[in-house]
């Protein structure tokens, strides 16, 4: 069963040395990470997912011991998903919003203080609702304590500088989503519109979709810690216990 769950943005710019001299600017963000992370860690789980949008290339399971790296940002920094394992065969790398959920749990000091197994799930961008509905529930089965660090971006159209350009539809659509995160409503994100998220090029909505399903049945609140639009990509954190 689903006992606890934390919502954070998945920019790189989440990382210190990535986003070198704007990093002061999402300071508040990253506090606001580590504190719904620390809701994981009270909530004692016997597995932790950390679960993130792929595509068709990335999406699927990663396993504790996983690698990724910021390298492609120029920066030096590799980070390992739980704590370190030999790999059984050549693995593949962290997907982009996966490196950063390790990197949120190594900066929490996860891997010293938690017994917990730790895996990552990177979700099709593109999956349906249903599926990741299905998907979640199947999580929350896996053990009795189950705790999900689910890492998203709302849209990427809010101003005009915006990665995807200024959608007057993005600040609504941000709106309901972070209402709906902030307070734990499965009906409210299992609506979200998968056609309108991908023209928003919304990459939560599926990560938040499968937590919906993962939910369901668990009982459990919301708290909304964070929301802001920094360089016009909506950005929430939230956690859920």
């Amino acid at each position: 069963m689903l006992v606890a769950a934390a919502v954070c943005p998945c920019p790189p710019l989440l990382v210190p040395e990535v986003a070198a001299g704007a990093a002061p600017e999402l300071d508040p963000a990253r506090a606001a990470c580590l504190d719904a992370v620390g809701v994981l860690a009270a909530s004692r789980p016997d597995l932790l997912v950390v679960v993130g949008p792929g595509d068709g290339r990335t999406a699927g399971s990663y396993p504790a011991g996983a690698h990724g790296s910021f390298r492609g940002f120029g920066v030096g920094l590799d980070v390992t998903l739980g704590p370190e394992v030999a790999p059984a065969a050549p693995e593949q790398p962290l997907p982009g919003s996966l490196a950063v959920g390790a990197w949120l749990l190594d900066r929490a000091r996860w891997a010293g203080t938690q017994g917990a197994a730790v895996e990552g799930l990177a979700v099709d961008e593109r999956s349906p609702a249903a599926a990741c509905a299905r998907a979640g529930q199947e999580l929350a089965a896996r053990a009795d304590r189950v705790a999900l660090l689910v890492m998203g971006d709302g849209s990427a159209c809010r101003t005009l500088k915006a990665p995807g350009y200024l959608d007057e539809r993005a600040e609504t659509f941000d709106a309901r989503a972070t209402e709906a995160l902030g307070t734990a409503d499965l009906a409210a994100l299992d609506a979200l519109d998968e056609t309108l998220a991908y023209e928003l090029k919304a990459a939560g909505r599926a990560p938040w979709q499968l937590l919906s399903g993962a939910a369901r049945g668990a009982g459990l609140g919301g708290r909304l810690l964070y929301e802001d639009a920094p360089y016009g990509v909506g950005y929430t954190v939230a956690a859920w216990s």
